[in-house]
């Protein structure tokens, strides 16, 4: 038995989500479709972040076990004949039988864009949040590192509780202005002096975690939005955090703006 992993990067505007859902179509229904197509055979798919819906992904994880003798190559390039435009196979390569997506994953890089501007574009509108305030980039960024470190996160989880624990360790969390192109990549982003000003329309808010709660990144990004716009001062996140109440932290904020773009495991 093989184990293969994928890394996919998709458009999630048109799905209901990662997981297979009785009310709409899931990439995860797509991409275990394409594989019984292509290798004949029903194979289970395990996945390092079950986005929600219409959140998107340029680095997902997936795994699947096959008997199936077909080489890598050809199961990326034969898998993508039998996928939609806005599902891709970026890699596809055989891992160790222990491999598991989901639980071999050691942190996840998640970014959050926000258009900051009061006219926007019409083909952007699926793949970022739109928000016509001004916002204080800064601010925001001071806010967000109050959250760094090991921490209960319960105020940012959505119908907790969830999992076993809502205690998770955020390692990063960086809030800037950029330029569009740069947003879209997998690497690290750096602002460039000059796009430290307003007239750099695009605000990006990358997070680094162990781990992630239901919502929690876009209840975060939707909390940053208040100190961005001076509701609240950055010294109310740390009280938000410590209060573990949902209540008191932001709006989850919309869901076309969030992006899973990397997954780490050890080498």
């Amino acid at each position: 038995m093989r184990n293969i992993k994928l890394t996919l990067a998709y458009d999630g505007a048109e799905y209901a989500g990662w997981q297979v859902q009785p009310n709409g179509l899931s990439v995860q229904a797509c991409v275990e479709s394409a594989i019984e197509k292509l290798t004949r055979q029903k194979s289970g798919v395990l996945v390092a972040g079950r986005t929600d819906a219409g959140v998107h992904a340029l680095g997902q994880v997936a795994n699947f076990q096959t008997t199936s003798s077909i080489p890598c190559k050809n199961i990326q390039s034969g898998l993508q004949r039998f996928l939609p435009d806005s599902i891709c196979v970026r890699q596809a390569e055989e891992v160790a039988t222990e491999f598991h997506a989901t639980y071999s994953a050691v942190r996840k890089r998640y970014r959050y864009v926000i258009h900051n501007t009061s006219v926007g574009y019409p083909f952007l509108k699926r793949y970022v949040c739109e928000f016509g305030r001004p916002l204080d980039a800064a601010q925001m960024h001071v806010a967000g590192q109050f959250l760094l470190g090991k921490h209960d996160f319960r105020c940012f989880e959505s119908h907790f509780p969830n999992k076993a624990t809502s205690v998770r360790t955020i390692q990063e969390l960086t809030v800037q202005r950029t330029s569009v192109w740069p947003v879209w990549g997998a690497d690290v982003l750096q602002a460039t002096p000059d796009e430290k000003s307003l007239s750099a329309e695009f605000i990006t808010m990358d997070i680094v975690a162990d781990g992630f709660l239901y919502n929690m990144v876009r209840a975060i990004a939707g909390t940053l939005l208040e100190v961005g716009v001076g509701r609240w001062s950055p010294g109310c996140v740390q009280k938000i955090l410590v209060s573990m109440d949902r209540s008191q932290a932001g709006a989850t904020a919309a869901a076309g703006g969030l992006y899973l773009v990397r997954v780490d495991y050890e080498s």
